[in-house]
C-alpha cells in the first residue's frame, strides 16, 4: 500500500537524521575521556577513531529505541498538523491501520537492535577493551615520553629528553625505589627501550649507577659504557585477569560460572543478561505509547503539544521503569520477570489502546435554544 510505504519512508529519514545526530553527539562528549591517550601516551589519531567507533554498537543499542520513538512523535505530529491524518482517517482508516507503517518501522529497529546487544555489542566491546589495554600498558608510549618523568608501577620512575629517528633514546635517568632499603638512580648519555620475551628492558650506554643504602646513607658511584635494567617484574601487573559484563555474550551472561566471576556477582549478571534481552523492545514499547497518545482522542486545531508532551513524559517513565526494574532485580533475582513486565506492560497497554478508539475531529459546538 502506498500510503504504508509514504509513512514508513518518512519514518526512516527522520529517524535516520536523529541517530546520526544523537550518535555524533555522544561520540564527541565520549571521545574526551580518551584525549589522555593522545596527550600523555601519543596515540596516533587513526588510532584514536578506530578505538572510540569500536564503542559506536554500545551507543546505537541505546539511541536506536529513542530515535524511532521521536522519528515517529515528529511525522506523525507533522502529518497531523497538515491534516494529512484527519484525510485518512475520514477515508475509514483505523489508528491501528496508520501506526501500521510506524510499527513496521518499531520491528525492524527491534531487530536491528537485537543485532546490537547480542552480538555487536559484546564484540565490539571486547576490541575496544584489548585495544584499550594495550594502549595503556604500551611501554614504547609510556616511557618515551620527551622531556617528561612517567612512573611505571609501584617506585620506578624514568625520564627521557629526547628520541631520536631511529628510536634511539637521549639523556635517559631511571630512578630505582622498588627496593627500599637501597634506591638506585642511573643516568645515561644514551639508550634504547628493548621489548624481550622476559619483559621489558632499558638499555643505556655510557653513564653512571648511583646507589644509595638506606641503613648507612652511603652513596656508591658506578660508571659503566653499556648498563641494562630489567622491568620484566611488572609483566604480572599489567595482564588482565577480567573480563568486563559488556564483553561477554548472552549465554555468560544468563549463566555465569566461576571461571568468569565471583559467586556472588551471579545475580547482576543474570540481571544484565535479561536487560541484553529486554532493551531492545523499547523500540516497539516507545514507538505504541507514541502512537496511542497522537492517533486516539479527538483532533484539534489549537495543536497537539499537550499529547506530544505526554507521549515524551509516558515515554521517558517507560524508559525509567525498564532500567528500574535492572536494578531491583540484581537485589531481588526473583523480579527479574518484573524486567520483562515493564517494558511488555506499555506495549500492550497502547496496542488495546489504539485498537478501541478512533480519530475524530471535533465537530462545533451544538446550538442550544
Amino acid at each position: 500500500m502506498r500510503i504504508n510505504r509514504y509513512l514508513a519512508g518518512q519514518i526512516v529519514t527522520a529517524m535516520l537524521f536523529i541517530v546520526v545526530s544523537m550518535t555524533c553527539v555522544i561520540w564527541l562528549s565520549q571521545s574526551l575521556r580518551f584525549v589522555d591517550l593522545i596527550v600523555n601516551r601519543g596515540l596516533p589519531i587513526p588510532s584514536f577513531i578506530y578505538l572510540t567507533l569500536m564503542l559506536m554498537p554500545t551507543w546505537l543499542s541505546i539511541v536506536l529505541p529513542v530515535a524511532a520513538f521521536a522519528a515517529t512523535l515528529f511525522v506523525y505530529n507533522k502529518m497531523t498538523n497538515d491534516r494529512e491524518m484527519v484525510v485518512l482517517s475520514a477515508a475509514g482508516m483505523s489508528p491501528i491501520r496508520l501506526a501500521t507503517p510506524a510499527l513496521m518501522v518499531a520491528v525492524a529497529t527491534t531487530a536491528l537492535a537485537y543485532l546490537m546487544t547480542l552480538y555487536l555489542v559484546p564484540m565490539s566491546y571486547r576490541g575496544f577493551k584489548e585495544l584499550q589495554f594495550q594502549i595503556r600498558h604500551n611501554f614504547d608510549h609510556l616511557v618515551l615520553r620527551e622531556g617528561e618523568f612517567r612512573s611505571i608501577g609501584d617506585g620506578l620512575t624514568v625520564y627521557v629528553r629526547a628520541r631520536e629517528d631511529q628510536g634511539q633514546l637521549a639523556g635517559i635517568v631511571v630512578h630505582d625505589q622498588r627496593n627500599r632499603k637501597r634506591t638506585v638512580t642511573l643516568v645515561a648519555e644514551r639508550g634504547a627501550l628493548v621489548t624481550t620475551p622476559e619483559g621489558p628492558r632499558v638499555v643505556m650506554a655510557n653513564g653512571s649507577r648511583q646507589e644509595r643504602d638506606a641503613d648507612t646513607g652511603r652513596v656508591n658511584v658506578l660508571y659503566f659504557d653499556r648498563y641494562t635494567i630489567d622491568l620484566g617484574a611488572m609483566r604480572e601487573e599489567v595482564q588482565r585477569t577480567f573480563r568486563d559484563q559488556n564483553e561477554l555474550f548472552i549465554d555468560d551472561l544468563l549463566y555465569p560460572t566461576e571461571r568468569i566471576t565471583d559467586p556472588k556477582n551471579f545475580d547482576e549478571y543474570v540481571a544484565e543478561g535479561h536487560q541484553r534481552l529486554t532493551s531492545p523492545l523499547l523500540a516497539l514499547t516507545l514507538t505504541t505509547i507514541g502512537l496511542a497518545i497522537l492517533l486516539s482522542g479527538e483532533f484539534s486545531r489549537r495543536g497537539q503539544t499537550a499529547r506530544i508532551v505526554a507521549a515524551i513524559v509516558l515515554a521517558g517513565t517507560a524508559e525509567a521503569m525498564g532500567l528500574g526494574s535492572k536494578y531491583l532485580a540484581v537485589r531481588y533475582p526473583a523480579l527479574i520477570p518484573v524486567m520483562w513486565l515493564a517494558v511488555i506492560g506499555p506495549f500492550l497497554i497502547a496496542l488495546l489502546t489504539m485498537t478501541r478508539r478512533r480519530l475524530r475531529r471535533r465537530g462545533p459546538a451544538p446550538v442550544t435554544a
